[in-house]
């Protein structure tokens, strides 16, 4: 065992202090800590841990064990396999050291979990069913991962304490929330986001943490480990379900909130039921999580990346989807100016953490979450948040539980603010343009898409067609109070970037399609329930077969904006033959945050698409910097640049050029191709 003890080279030095207790922690302090780093470049803001040496720790036999390695293998190829390696620093792993280990566990814990290194197989045999009900396995390899495992969240955390780099992800197993001070459990042997956050503490000037634990699971060896800590802020959304959800208790309550000075640092979001999803998460955390974590204000984020949670996962029976873990991720990251490390906890199907895992990571590296559908929280999850604002709002003033109450004694009296604009925007083209609403006859789309689909009183007459595809209006609100939020109606108004478009389009006698792609939410969220990109594009597709092909248009020209745009490329690479035949012209309206996409299902319509192309973005747009500009030429007849940044004034300001190009096209003349001066009017850089 001598060898066991001797300290790493790369490990801190400590003086210890035993208390006189041995169930309690051994109490050590840091001296210096000479930890080798690899010098980050300039260009690395975010790093990650990971090592095959973990995949040691496995369940031998013909019964597959749910936390197995392919875990994190499974992780690392699909980081590998959208290069997202190549953007982030690889960090050293290694073991966490006696002393590391002995700031959160006890020194009959540490024997423990390494005495499992030297039991024959007999002893691992005849051990089973202890190990068993305590929800483990062991192996000759376990206490090797076990300690890497933890080792390499230290090294993760104190990557981003030290100010080496801004966020890292640590792809480890075993987990670790679920082990106690003293007491090994739950698939964890070792607290690794506990110890790290210790060893952060120790050796540091970052002194407050953030702990999210969004694993099912309530992490009760972590919530043990700082109870009575004020320094350490430890929030939890799991399962919890009166007590009988793993691993059982009243610890994990809502009622749950810390001890002594800690009392009200421990806060628990408790679901009552399985099936919760990315709404119910999402209203989590605009009422509980996100105000805690600001009046906190802590100067470290630290996430238990469980994601057990994920549609799909058997254990956890949840539905939380990647799009939902990278909006959680997103809000997080707003915190402790933006120092954040994530640690991987459970989650136990492996294609659900993969790419739950690759949308968080996208995160870490900056890019934008992927937009969620409409969400309305369950009934379950508005009463549960209620109840945990009740709770807390004993101990932060930035809980407000009046704001919480679910409004299911008003539901049948309520209509959401989408549903009153869609219907003002249908009333407007009605008296204003004479314009009428298209029958949808499939009953989802007529659910949540009727009265978005209206066109000119001609659509059947008339040779020459506008189909404008674009998304919702722009809400501005005036606030009374930026205490309360209230909204000040009289000078609050609706932007619909559309009006001028529509009434030239009526004025020079075209027949009108105006598409609303942004759906009304779904009743009921499921993970059969189709998201918004999916119903839009599907319901655009149906329109080009049942009415616009239909129409006896000849001369079409397809205008998309905004989120739009992406719908009409779905429908360019579903119905490229119809396309190729009668559409004259393809506008697309870019903001500044989306990169323009084109069609690529065959090699006609790319062909096609590259003569009768239109893209209009901002000046500052990425695909027209000098490293882009070349590519994106080469895969439209003409890009123009609008002097104009902000989205819903992109298409009024393009007015003109989007005129132009209409005119030309039903005219049958070819657009200039050469460059001209910027707007007004704007300036077209053609194709060469």
């Amino acid at each position: 065992m001598d060898s066991q003890n001797k300290k790493p080279a790369d490990a801190m030095e400590v003086d210890e202090e035993k208390k006189a207790s041995s169930s309690k922690p051994t109490v050590v302090r840091a001296r210096a800590l000479s930890v080798p780093y690899n010098t980050a470049p300039p260009n690395y803001t975010v790093g990650y841990v990971y090592s095959s040496e973990m995949t040691t720790h496995l369940k031998l036999g013909n019964d597959p064990h749910p936390e197995q390695p392919q875990r994190i293998v499974q992780i690392w190829k699909t980081l590998i396999s959208h290069q997202y390696n190549q953007r982030m620093l690889w960090l050293p792993i290694r073991q966490v050291s006696r002393e590391e280990a002995l700031l959160v566990h006890t020194e009959d814990h540490w024997d423990k979990v390494q005495a499992i290194q030297y039991m024959q197989d007999q002893q691992i045999i005849d051990s089973e069913a202890y190990y068993e009900q305590l929800s483990l396995y062991v192996m000759a390899g376990t206490t090797r991962a076990a300690l890497l495992s933890c080792g390499g969240v230290i090294e993760a955390a104190l990557a981003v304490a030290k100010g080496k780099l801004k966020k890292t992800f640590a792809i480890v197993r075993p987990p670790g929330h679920h082990a106690e001070p003293d007491e090994h459990m739950g698939f964890c042997f070792f607290n690794n986001v506990a110890v790290a956050a210790r060893v952060v503490q120790q050796l540091t000037s970052i002194k407050k943490i953030l702990i999210l634990d969004w694993d099912v699971h309530h992490g009760n060896g972590t919530q043990r480990a700082f109870n009575d800590d004020p320094s350490v802020l430890y929030i939890s959304l799991h399962r919890y379900e009166q007590g009988s959800f793993y691993p059982t208790g009243p610890f994990g309550s809502m009622q749950s909130c810390g001890e002594e000075a800690g009392l009200g640092y421990s806060v628990n979001i408790p679901w009552p039921c399985a099936e919760m999803g990315d709404a119910d998460y999402i209203h989590a955390f605009q009422k509980i999580v996100m105000p805690i974590g600001i009046e906190f204000a802590p100067d470290l984020v630290m996430i238990s990346a469980g994601f057990d949670a994920a549609a799909g996962d058997e254990l956890g029976e949840c539905l939380v989807s990647p799009a939902g873990y990278a909006h959680m991720t997103h809000m997080l990251a707003g915190l402790a100016n933006g120092r954040m490390v994530v640690a991987l906890e459970g989650g136990y199907n492996l294609d659900s953490i993969s790419v739950s895992a690759l949308a968080v990571t996208k995160v870490l590296l900056g890019e934008a979450p992927d937009q969620l559908p409409p969400l309305t929280a369950s009934e379950e999850a508005t009463e549960t948040v209620w109840l945990v604002a009740k709770e807390q709002s004993k101990y932060w003033k930035s809980v407000d539980p009046r704001a919480c109450e679910p409004r299911e004694d008003i539901e049948d009296m309520t209509f959401s603010i989408p549903e009153i604009l869609k219907a003002h925007r249908q009333h407007y083209l009605y008296t204003e343009h004479g314009m009428m609403q298209i029958p949808l006859l499939r009953p989802e789309m007529e659910q949540r898409l009727s009265a978005q689909f209206m066109c000119s009183s001609d659509l059947f007459t008339n040779k020459t067609l506008v189909v404008f595809i674009h998304e919702f209006g722009n809400l501005r609100m005036e606030l009374e109070s930026s205490a309360t939020c209230d909204v000040e109606l009289e000078r609050s108004y609706l932007i619909d970037f559309s009006k001028s478009l529509i009434e030239w389009v009526k004025t020079d006698g075209y027949a009108l399609l105006d598409a609303n792609l942004f759906p009304k939410p779904p009743a009921i969220i499921s993970s059969r329930t189709k998201s918004t990109e999916e119903i839009g594009r599907d319901t655009l597709v149906y329109i080009w077969d049942n009415y616009i092909q239909l129409s006896g248009a000849t001369k079409i020209i397809l205008i998309g904006h905004g989120p739009g745009c992406q719908a009409l490329v779905n429908l360019m690479d579903k119905r490229s033959a119809g396309i190729v035949k009668c559409v004259k012209a393809v506008i697309q309206v870019v903001g500044p945050q989306k990169m323009p996409t084109v069609p690529m299902s065959s090699d006609t319509i790319r062909d096609w698409y590259r003569k009768h192309s239109f893209l209009i973005v901002p000046s500052t747009h990425p695909s027209i910097s000098p490293h882009s500009r070349t590519k994106t030429l080469r895969r439209h007849k003409a890009v123009i640049e609008i002097e104009e940044t902000r989205q819903i004034k992109l298409i009024m300001t393009g007015l003109p050029a989007i005129q132009s190009i209409v005119q030309e096209a039903f005219n049958k003349k070819s657009v200039n191709n050469t460059t001209s001066a910027k707007s007004p009017p704007p300036a077209v850089k053609a194709n060469a």
